[in-house]
């Protein structure tokens, strides 16, 4: 990040991409305007905050983003956090609840800019795959679950999903058909138009024929719930105030908003790179995301992040730079400003059709599916995830997350792999014994490989192994070969139990030789003392060398 160019990505602009940005960004607003709407309610905030948070995003990061397709703005993966960090301080609608969410926002835009600053973009792969997988999908259980009632056209009640589920339980004979008929039509209008050309934004559509709907047929007096008034007009650009205190407590939420804006924005930027590649510029990107939120706190909307299925569309509509998301900023502007009159009677069942669609896309089934051909646990990780994040909170839930993808990585390398290793016959070659080719070992002998760093964690366990090894031969053990081969490093608490490990063997009349040691290991063979311990001539470049210069020792 030496330079800092305003909006980097219409450098070298040519006329003939015009054209295609321009009916990106007109396919970009087609679908970011219903669909912002529809996150705004799950944040709890006016449908103008949602619209103000897509102009505050696009803006910020056509001006300081790198990526030419990348799509920033409202997100329904971060707004339940951001609802339920505010809902301490009141009810949605109320001043103060509003005001936490602006505070939040803010703290959300400072921290996410300064992981770009100080180049902290390496976070984004603390979280492994199928834990992130398990995280969207516990997240996009809630938004079913919290979508249901206005698609049922019920009152929602209930604090967590199991409360919720009940309270839909005991009033589906208040159903109204409805509303149910006007979800399912405008559901069936994004999946139809979605096959039949993903430029066609479905999900305006069914909202424009849903309004209309609701407008001709009278059905707000036959219970069908509507937006209601919508606030037009430009917001009012301020900092909002609180006491420290609540900045305190907000301070929890704000660092996993932001790591999972870190985290999203990385992986849509993978999922979505351009051909000519923005290889470097991530940590620029996550300044220009962060400046977004920044600006949308200011103007009392709510966090922004980027967005997977519309940086897809930008692709799949042919956008080239981030002309099509000022393009579609502008259009949306210009909406907010003037026509979010006709928002009045948008149903509230069209807005939870649309966040269920958005929610399905969360369920990554078939992701899913290969992480359970791939590994058991790595596949139960994912669905405690879920479970976690559905049924506890999406707070406690990516805690629960941060903690099992730790205890995941640490028992594996608690738990290193390791094998025996045999001589290929005929040759001078050391392999696993246990890879289907014959093998024969050297009587007296015993070559052990270990897969990983030794550490503290493991040398035990470690030890305990080549212990049993050698007591479970099928002859009596004169020499043992540590191929070290796979081996990173050593540190100090796993080199003094090598050392008593060679004691252990010594006594024993079993003389150890190291092979196939890096300079690295080597360096911490020599300053743990190990090197002493060994004796000299211990060390050898091949397992073969090792095996041959033993056996005759012994």
């Amino acid at each position: 990040m030496t330079s800092w160019p305003i909006i980097p990505t219409v450098r070298g602009y040519r006329a003939a991409w015009l054209g295609r940005d321009l009916a990106a960004g007109l396919t970009l607003a087609g679908l970011a305007v219903p669909e912002q709407v529809a996150t705004a309610g799950l944040v709890g905030a006016p449908a103008s905050a949602g619209l103000y948070a897509f102009v505050a995003g696009s803006l910020m990061f056509a001006v300081l983003g790198r990526h030419p397709q990348l799509s920033v703005g409202a997100d329904s993966t971060i707004a339940p956090l951001l609802a339920a960090a505010a809902a301490t301080a009141g009810s949605p609608g109320d001043p103060r609840y509003l005001q936490s969410v602006a505070i939040l926002t803010v703290m959300v835009g400072l921290l996410v800019t300064a992981a770009g600053l100080l180049r902290l973009g390496w976070v984004s792969q603390f979280l492994s795959t199928p834990v992130v997988t398990g995280v969207l999908a516990g997240i996009a259980v809630q938004i079913l679950v919290r979508q249901l009632p206005a698609v049922l056209g019920v009152p929602g009640e209930g604090t967590n999903t199991i409360s919720r589920l009940r309270a839909v339980a005991g009033r589906l004979d208040h159903t109204n058909g409805w509303a149910v008929t006007i979800a399912a039509l405008v559901i069936v209008v994004i999946v139809v138009s979605e096959r039949l050309d993903r430029r066609i934004p479905g999900a305006l559509l069914g909202v424009i024929g849903s309004t209309a709907a609701v407008a001709w047929l009278g059905l707000g007096s036959r219970g069908v719930a509507t937006v209601g008034p919508v606030e037009a007009g430009l917001p009012t650009i301020g900092l909002p105030s609180a006491p420290w205190s609540e900045v305190r407590h907000l301070l929890p939420a704000a660092l996993i908003v932001t790591f999972l804006c870190v985290t999203q924005t990385a992986a849509t930027e993978r999922g979505a790179a351009p051909a000519t590649g923005t290889a470097g510029d991530f940590d620029r990107d996550l300044v220009a995301v962060g400046a977004g939120s920044l600006l949308a706190g200011l103007g009392g909307s709510f966090a922004v992040n980027a967005s997977p299925p519309r940086t897809e569309i930008v692709a799949a509509t042919g956008g080239r730079t981030q002309v099509c998301a000022l393009v579609a900023a502008a259009l949306t502007l210009g909406f907010v400003t003037g026509a979010a009159g006709v928002l009045r009677n948008l149903p509230q069942a069209a807005l939870g059709a649309i966040l269920a669609f958005v929610a399905s896309r969360l369920l990554r089934i078939t992701e899913l599916r290969t992480i359970l051909r791939f590994d058991r646990l790595e596949y139960a990780l994912a669905v405690v995830t879920t479970a976690a994040v559905a049924l506890i909170g999406v707070e406690q839930g990516v805690i629960v997350a941060m903690v099992l993808a730790l205890a995941d990585r640490t028992w594996r390398a608690a738990r290193p792999a390791d094998v025996v290793l045999g001589r290929e016959p005929g040759t001078d070659h050391w392999i696993p014994v246990d890879v289907g080719q014959p093998t024969e070992q050297v009587p007296g002998v015993v070559v052990y490989l270990l897969y990983g760093p030794l550490w503290y964690g493991n040398a035990d366990h470690t030890a305990a192994r080549i212990r049993d090894l050698v007591d479970a031969a099928r002859s009596p053990v004169h020499a043992f070969v540590l191929d070290a081969g796979g081996i990173s490093d050593i540190d100090y608490t796993a080199a003094q139990t090598l050392r008593d490990l060679l004691h252990r063997l010594g006594r024993r009349g079993v003389t150890v030789g190291i092979a196939r040691s890096s300079h690295l290991v080597h360096h911490d063979l020599d300053h743990s003392g190990l090197l002493a311990a060994l004796g000299p001539g211990r060390l050898f470049v091949t397992v073969e060398d090792a095996v041959v210069a033993l056996a005759v020792l012994g």
